[in-house]
């Protein structure tokens, strides 16, 4: 597992490592739901949307991308779509029992790319106002967002999304860890995660540490608890309903194979 950014692997965790544990996962109040029961001018739903932008600008890019637009313009024209996005917020086109915002997302950038007009107010837009800020990326990542092979645009969108989303449940996991004061132990338990390529020996862990082979089992088991916990946590945030979370984990694990 490379990691971009602090972000997760390609898949973070195995298939096995998706299912639901204990029962059914907490569905409380999201960032998505707040968006989408807003009605009219909502401070909260606008902060959400924002934040929801912020997270997943990356598939909306990678797709613009793949359709040949330059570095410059593609920056241009990710940051018009959110603009508008952010704008006009044209939601009641989702349905909430199927308001997905991976779906959404992926649905206004097609429609918005088709519009010769806002593709010019794009790229004038674009280079004022910076409504999203396109940071936490490289210049090599910026050559290597897009998938070098033939892919279509939707499947580099919905791999994107996956990484994306994997990556931000590794961000706060680690950030949990280094606020409780334990930034070595996630260091090395995260390459105890599936596809990390050389994973250490859990006795070199143990060395490390100065724990016994036995701690470093059990760490890791809620390492991966807790991972599991955000992962549905961070996919409950970009879903309407609850029953549609482990849809979107099935969803997920397909795209990450292909």
């Amino acid at each position: 597992m490379s990691a971009n950014n602090g972000g997760a692997s390609e898949s973070g965790i195995g298939p096995t490592d998706l299912r639901r544990e204990n029962g059914a996962a907490v569905f409380a109040t999201t960032h998505w739901t707040v968006v989408l029961e807003a009605q009219g001018e909502s401070p909260a739903a606008q902060d959400a949307l924002e934040k929801l932008c912020r997270i997943y600008w990356r598939p909306v890019y990678s797709f613009i991308r793949r359709q040949g637009v330059g570095l410059e313009e593609a920056e241009d024209l990710t940051q018009g779509f959110f603009a508008l996005l952010l704008k006009r917020r044209d939601l009641d086109a989702v349905r909430k029992e199927k308001g997905r915002l991976r779906s959404y997302l992926l649905t206004s950038v097609k429609h918005f790319l088709a519009s010769e007009g806002r593709r010019a107010m794009a790229v004038k837009r674009g280079k004022g106002q910076r409504v999203v800020a396109l940071d936490g990326l490289s210049a090599n990542e910026r050559s290597e967002i897009e998938p070098a092979d033939s892919r279509s645009a939707d499947r580099i969108y919905e791999r994107r999304w996956a990484l994306t989303l994997m990556e931000q449940v590794l961000r706060r996991l680690k950030d949990e860890y280094h606020t409780a004061g334990n930034a070595a132990l996630f260091d090395w338990l995260k390459q105890l995660l599936p596809d990390e390529p050389g994973a250490p020996p859990r006795s070199e862990i143990a060395a490390s540490l100065d724990m016994t082979e036995n701690a470093v089992r059990q760490a890791f088991h809620r390492f991966r608890h807790r991972y599991q916990i955000l992962l549905r946590e961070e996919i409950g945030h970009t879903v309407a309903i609850a029953s549609d979370i482990e849809d979107e984990l099935r969803h997920l694990i397909a795209v990450l194979r292909a």
